[in-house]
């Protein structure tokens, strides 16, 4: 009922065979729809709001179209990496000199070991089932975070790891029916991995908006943060108001309700 309801809004956001192995038409958001990024907890959209963003733990907007948030490259925090060693144990995670090799702007996530094939593909079925859970649950599409992590790891990771680890994310995504977002790393040619749309972080601040249009058109969304000031965020609305989805946030993306909290949009 609900995909019945959102058909007329997504008219021309198919995108057509994308998955590769014959799942079919792929929804993609609308292009320049206001979204929403509820990664710091779930609450009631404004009746403006299409699009949400909410984390794999949370549940979809029924009556909107919704993107499930996975931490596919790393731990989440908190006791998310005890957890993790349990269930799967810590060879699949990143370790330098016996200890784990931590994202150092998000202190008690630890670096998925994403260097050699076996343990990718280990990985991948744990991630994966993280998608196909998105799936089972109902939401449109998922974004898998932290692309990205090679970046911070010490030099143990490469580029090449994680577009081979991208690969088998992109290829869980489409197996379970959903479209998949690139997050960030503008320099990754995300639509040859098989990515069908783009959710990217501060790409005015760093001049990246284009690198995702030229890859994406308008399937880009765009989340600027208050911590950067607001000249940015007015910025892309200027320049693109409508052809892309913009909207400013405060860094934390708290819940309507704390002090901190901000959401705009253009």
């Amino acid at each position: 009922m609900r995909r019945g309801l959102l058909a007329l809004a997504l008219v021309g956001t198919l995108l057509a065979g994308c998955g590769g192995d014959g799942e079919g038409d792929l929804e993609l958001p609308p292009v320049g729809a206001v979204v929403d990024y509820q990664l710091g907890g779930r609450y009631e959209p404004a009746d403006d709001v299409e699009v949400v963003t909410r984390d794999s733990s949370s549940v979809p907007d029924n009556d909107r179209y919704s993107i499930c948030y996975v931490n596919g490259f790393q731990t989440q925090p908190g006791g998310a990496r005890d957890v993790f060693v349990v269930r799967h144990g810590v060879d699949l995670l990143l370790q330098d000199g016996g200890e784990d090799v931590i994202d150092p702007g998000w202190p008690g996530e630890t670096l998925f070991d994403i260097s050699t094939a076996e343990k990718r593909e280990e990985l991948a079925t744990v991630v994966g089932d993280w998608i196909r859970t998105c799936a089972s649950d109902g939401f449109d599409a998922v974004e898998v975070d932290n692309l990205d992590s090679w970046t911070r790891s010490r030099g143990l990771l490469t580029q090449d790891h994680a577009e081979a680890f991208a690969r088998l994310l992109v290829d869980a995504a489409h197996g379970a029916g959903l479209p998949i977002a690139q997050k960030n790393s503008s320099e990754i040619d995300g639509p040859a991995l098989g990515f069908d749309f783009a959710v990217t972080e501060e790409c005015a601040v760093y001049d990246e908006c284009g690198d995702y249009t030229d890859m994406y058109g308008g399937h880009v969304i765009e989340v600027e943060y208050t911590d950067n000031g607001r000249e940015a965020f007015e910025e892309a609305c200027d320049e693109a108001a409508g052809e892309r989805s913009i909207l400013l946030r405060d860094r934390d993306v708290v819940p309507v309700g704390d002090p901190a909290y901000v959401f705009e949009h253009c």
